[in-house]
């Protein structure tokens, strides 16, 4: 079974493929060559090296410290044992200090550097060195684990190299890459290949499963590394890898540009990073209702349900349509379309491709941030009951957008459990969402301290866990 391994990569391959950019030393020009068959064995062998080494600079080793505290056994704690043995035995819990190694790009010459969230998750200290051996202490300006994205800044006077963040919609299958990272730790190292595929949706690395596919070596240490197209601009992060051993294979992730521009823009927002939101839950078209509808192929993203007062209903969307692209960009799954929605600009508008029964039509969609309402209302459940140590909040479009949950879910949902809690030991987990206690729904956070205040005989409890709903009875 193929196991995702987050990514450091790189290994040098020939460029004896079959397209080549006859113009790659004039790629400082910014504009993108024209894309022709190798008529010599002279335009075959160019290199690389200009584009390296204009690129190569802007790529940064990132090395991360944390504390980790290990449990050691609870005997060592027990009284009998600390009788005979006395301080001679470990104490119950130690720490010990965890390194790790991953790869980041300068996107802004000030020193805006972006990485993958999994690179720097739980650090408590965070270095970058850069090309030239200078090392930073770097602080995190955004965390979005949803897209594996983060964004950090160091402070330095020097106007420093960067690579400037490309149109991966401009991509095609077949394009040369050339990714830049420090794998395994053995230094900075660059490798070639071409873009395997696009739009890759079934990869299950982060929430948006939208990934550019490469054979460019990608290896463990390269995470956060850069992808670059041939005009020198940045096609998107490496991220993942699909490996039996470990090592590369031929078939790596990154996060596409687009997205990595949308994650750097919310960087400077204070509080959390929004995105827009459609106001409607989608279905991937499948073989059975293509044929069921009478399309000749499944394709597009079929709406299922639409919120009340959401962008998708005010727009003139209906249960039944299929929207089949955005912007000019094909939709083929309910993933694009979150993709093509998570990367627009709050307060544009989109342009939705759509199928309805009686004919093709266009929608103009307003990209709106999803409304917290009704307000969090967050809260620590405590006392003498099953959920205790869990803090919850009230469901709001806002908060199924941060959380990945259905965008028209409503009630109280889990947003942390606390270790050794009695909701940690009965299993609850963040993302539940409570339905019901003692056969009274909940509806709200006020509901549930009110319901969790009694002492009942026994707690009848219903949750919704990854849409499957779940029953517990735990004694009073």
């Amino acid at each position: 079974m193929l196991n995702v391994i987050f990514s450091r990569c790189i290994r040098t391959i020939a460029a004896a493929t079959a397209i080549v950019w006859l113009t790659v030393a004039g790629f400082t020009t910014g504009a993108i060559a024209q894309k022709i068959v190798p008529g010599s064995s002279e335009a075959v062998t160019l290199s690389f090296a200009p584009l390296v080494k204009q690129a190569a600079p802007a790529v940064v080793n990132i090395f991360t410290r944390k504390a980790v505290t290990r449990q050691v056994s609870p005997l060592f704690d027990d009284p009998f044992f600390r009788r005979f043995f006395g301080d001679a035995l470990p104490r119950q819990r130690r720490e010990r200090i965890e390194n790790s190694l991953g790869s980041g790009v300068i996107v802004q010459s000030d020193g805006l550097i972006v990485t993958n969230f999994h690179v720097i998750s739980g650090a408590d200290e965070i270095k970058v060195v850069l090309a030239d051996r200078r090392e930073f202490t770097a602080t995190v300006l955004r965390e979005d684990e949803r897209s594996d994205l983060a964004v950090l800044k160091i402070e330095t006077s020097d106007e420093l190299p960067y690579i400037e963040i490309g149109n991966s919609d401009e991509l095609e299958v077949g394009d040369l890459v050339i990714a830049i990272g420090n794998p395994f730790g053995v230094g900075q190292t660059v490798t070639s290949g071409i873009v395997s595929g696009l739009a890759r949706t079934n990869v299950g690395i982060s929430d948006f499963n939208f990934f550019i596919q490469t054979d460019a070596a990608i290896n463990p240490g390269n995470s956060g590394g850069a992808l670059l197209r041939m005009d020198g601009k940045l096609a998107g992060v490496n991220t993942a890898i699909f490996s039996r051993s470990g090592g590369s294979q031929g078939i790596g992730f990154a996060v596409p540009a687009n997205m990595v521009r949308t994650v750097i823009a919310g960087a400077g927002i204070a509080g959390r990073l929004q995105r827009p939101w459609l106001g409607a839950n989608t279905q991937d078209v499948t073989a059975e209702i293509a044929e069921a509808i009478g399309l000749v192929r499944p394709i597009g993203a079929l709406v299922a349900e639409l919120h009340p007062d959401g962008p998708a209903r005010r727009s003139g969307l209906r249960v039944g349509d299929i929207i089949t692209a955005i912007d000019g960009q094909r939709v083929d799954d309910m993933e694009s379309l979150e993709f093509r929605i998570a990367t627009g600009v709050i307060g544009d508008t989109a342009d939705l491709s759509v199928m309805r029964a009686d004919g093709d039509i266009r929608i103009r969609l307003p990209l709106e941030a999803p409304p917290e309402i009704p307000p969090r209302d967050e809260a620590l459940l405590r006392g003498a009951q099953p959920i205790a140590g869990a803090t919850v909040v009230n469901l709001s479009p806002a908060v199924a957008e941060e959380r990945g949950l259905s965008r028209l879910a409503t009630g109280v949902v889990i947003v942390d459990v606390a270790r050794g809690s009695p909701a940690a030991r009965l299993g609850f987990r963040p993302d539940d969402i409570v339905l019901e206690v003692n056969d009274t729904e909940i509806e709200s956070v006020a509901t549930l301290l009110s319901v969790v205040a009694a002492s009942p005989d026994a707690w009848r409890l219903a949750i919704l866990r990854d849409g499957k709903e779940l029953t517990l009875t735990v004694p009073g």
